[in-house]
């Protein structure tokens, strides 16, 4: 199955090239998308260019993919599902969750002149980061990439209630599935409430096991795939 990889902000594609690897190995074809805004040098990009990204990345895969979204990507991904409900097989969603219609797409940090760069550590210091050594978070900041504003602060549509039809994965990095149940019950994530097949899958990470347990990132999601 052709395997559709979004990564979230601040990273370009190249974050998934160890898991990429893997998954190749373990008989899958990996469609990494480049995000506008996010290695392409788009500094203008918008939600909706990312959005048309992802679609585009579906469309051009082979059969019904399934396609994974990273952190705030999570949101870009169900999107692409609201687009293509037809033909998206499954969502996998690793250390994050999608947000609702009308909402931006993210607005935990505010943006500044233009865009939103990488805030550094301090605001992500606990679970999030704990597997990182200080060379893979020196790596990470040097290469983040300031996410234009018009990205984060556009606003999420959803307009296909067929979305809740395709089934969804919950990978579980720094949050345990038990967790992720709770904040779904509790009305925090009222597109997972709704939807029809959800699952959950726990890794054993913080927030990036791309870059911290790409191997084991990759067999979670050969597994869904098969």
């Amino acid at each position: 199955m052709d395997i559709v990889l979004v990564a979230g902000l601040w990273l370009d594609g190249s974050v998934w090239d160890d898991v990429a690897r893997e998954l190749v190995a373990l008989g899958h074809q990996p469609v990494v998308v480049t995000l506008p805004g996010q290695g392409d040098g788009s500094a203008d990009a918008t939600l909706g260019d990312q959005v048309a990204a992802a679609v585009a990345a579906v469309d051009s895969a082979e059969g019904n993919p399934l396609v994974v979204g990273h952190s705030a990507a999570c949101s870009l991904v169900w999107l692409a599902a609201d687009a293509r409900p037809g033909t998206v097989a499954k969502v996998a969603l690793v250390g994050g969750f999608p947000g609702p219609d009308g909402k931006p797409y993210f607005g935990f940090l505010e943006p500044s002149d233009g865009v939103l760069p990488f805030p550094g550590w301090e605001a992500f210091d606990g679970p999030d980061s704990a597997d990182l050594d200080d060379e893979a978070r020196h790596r990470f900041a040097a290469t983040a990439i300031p996410v234009p504003e018009q990205v984060v602060t556009g606003i999420v549509r959803l307009t296909d209630e067929r979305r809740f039809d395709v089934p969804v994965t919950v990978v579980c990095p720094e949050f345990t599935p038990a967790q992720a149940r709770e904040w779904i019950d509790g009305g925090e994530v009222p597109e997972l409430a709704k939807a029809k097949h959800v699952e959950f899958v726990d890794i054993d990470s913080g927030h990036w096991p791309m870059i911290t347990r790409p191997a084991d990132l990759a067999r979670i999601l050969a597994a869904m795939a098969e």
